[in-house]
């Protein structure tokens, strides 16, 4: 059974949504305060110019369930979900301008103050992690003089369109996120999604705002990586295209889920050494490549963050267990572990070190050597033993998914643990406590 839809703001976002929701059978109402789009919508014609859009309207207009209003009021009592769409565009400095989003909650508040029934309100427009919670939820409180999630319900649901097949895009998503801490507004928008295919995601409003943003972010990062690529192909005599075509082959690392979750800082004897070499001929070249000489600083800045955690926790007695550029490795060559222990050992951290694959006497070959001469001091802190590593220290920084069995046992209550592999920090009244003497 259909569901009766309010969505404020008929730009392009807006006007998609409605449309493809009153071919799902919904009746939409669009609302708006250009009285122009108003029109174009409630006429049977898109405001937007966007493939296949133009028919949906004009089908929607024929059936009935499509109409649109600059009456706010009107809007919120015919209808039980309302959905906004409103743009957020960019300040000068980069912040988001709030503003349409603050009218418009403000103007649904206002509309709500004069309704019985429980309504839900969807945000679509993209805002950064917290907004709902801290601009549209407080508006709607204290315009409406309701409680959120008692009286009406709050959803965050990002969307994910591309002009020029935006149409496409809403009715064969590859995924839909919903986010909300009011579970009968969740209930009810998930239903309006029952008929879409690709993988429903149903998260905190937080997440579900912060999504949208990896996502633009990453595409992004991929037009700039590909452009800055093409341009080093050329000035390297390589053939963009062809090279382009087989990198794009390998769909294990490359063009996959690899070296895609959050974890420590990535070394070993290649990719830091092969990006220096990469930044080096584009300067040859005299080709300026800011994002892949963006790599390795931020890299950096990674080990730095897990050198501000351990120092902020102010106990000096620290615990390794990890020392190689990953696990199952004895290779030590650009490990981000030995540059976050020369960091500690620099700011007057006495440190042990366990790794059970990079033990002194079993090493042979490099990476003995690398020991012996580029980094004896760290080489001498090395223990047989993870408990007794654990056993001296205050700190534990695990550089694993998981605390190794072998230290498991030594690990008490009185212990901070930091994992950088998983991003986990010790928490705030931990540290506190610790700091304390406590």
């Amino acid at each position: 059974m259909g569901k009766s839809i309010s969505i404020f703001g008929l730009g392009y976002v807006g006007s998609v949504t409605a449309a493809c929701l009153v071919a799902q059978g919904h009746k939409v109402v669009g609302v708006d305060s250009n009285a122009g789009k108003v029109e174009m919508l409630d006429s049977g014609r898109s405001p937007i110019l966007e493939p296949h859009l133009d028919e949906l309207v004009t089908q929607g207009k024929q059936s009935g369930l499509l109409s649109a209003t600059t009456n706010v009021h009107q809007a919120i009592a015919e209808t039980e979900i309302s959905f906004i769409s409103v743009g957020t565009p960019s300040l000068r400095n980069g912040k988001l301008d709030l503003r349409a989003i603050e009218r418009v909650c403000e103007q649904i508040g206002e509309a709500l103050a004069h309704k019985n029934e429980f309504h839900s309100i969807v945000v679509r427009s993209t805002v950064l992690p917290g907004t709902t919670a801290s601009v549209v939820v407080p508006i709607l409180e204290a315009t409406s003089r309701k409680i959120a999630g008692k009286d009406f319900g709050v959803c965050f649901n990002p969307e994910f369109l591309r002009e020029g097949t935006a149409v496409a895009d809403f009715l064969q998503p590859t995924m839909t996120v919903l986010g909300s801490d009011h579970a009968g507004t969740m209930d009810a928008v998930r239903e309006l999604y029952e008929w879409a295919p690709g993988t429903m995601f149903v998260t905190t409003t937080g997440n579900a705002e912060m999504v949208k943003y990896v996502c633009n972010a990453f595409h992004a990062l991929k037009v700039a990586f590909a452009n800055e690529i093409g341009t080093l192909c050329k000035g390297l005599d390589a053939d963009p295209a062809k090279v382009t075509e087989i990198f794009l082959a390998d769909d294990k690392l490359n063009i996959s889920k690899a070296y895609l979750k959050p974890g420590f800082a990535f070394g070993g004897s290649c990719l830091p050494k092969d990006l220096r070499a990469l930044t080096y001929s584009a300067r040859e070249l005299d080709i300026r490549v800011p994002l892949l000489e963006s790599i390795m600083p931020s890299n950096v800045e990674h080990i730095e963050r897990a050198v501000d955690t351990v120092l902020a926790t102010e106990k000096r007695k620290i615990g390794i267990l990890g020392l190689s550029f990953k696990p199952g490795t004895d290779d030590l060559r650009e490990s981000p572990m030995v540059h976050l222990v020369k960091r500690l050992l620099g700011e007057g951290c006495q440190i042990q070190i366990w790794d059970p694959n990079v033990a002194l006497g079993q090493l042979i070959g490099s990476n003995r050597q690398f020991i012996q001469d580029a980094i004896p001091h760290i080489g001498s802190l090395l223990r047989n033993e993870a408990a007794d590593v654990v056993g001296t220290a205050d700190v534990v920084v695990v550089t694993t998914k998981e605390i190794p069995a072998a230290a498991v046992g030594a690990i008490d209550d009185h212990h901070i643990i930091i994992n950088v592999a998983t991003l986990e920090s010790p928490k705030q009244e931990r540290i506190a406590h610790a700091a304390a003497g406590q």
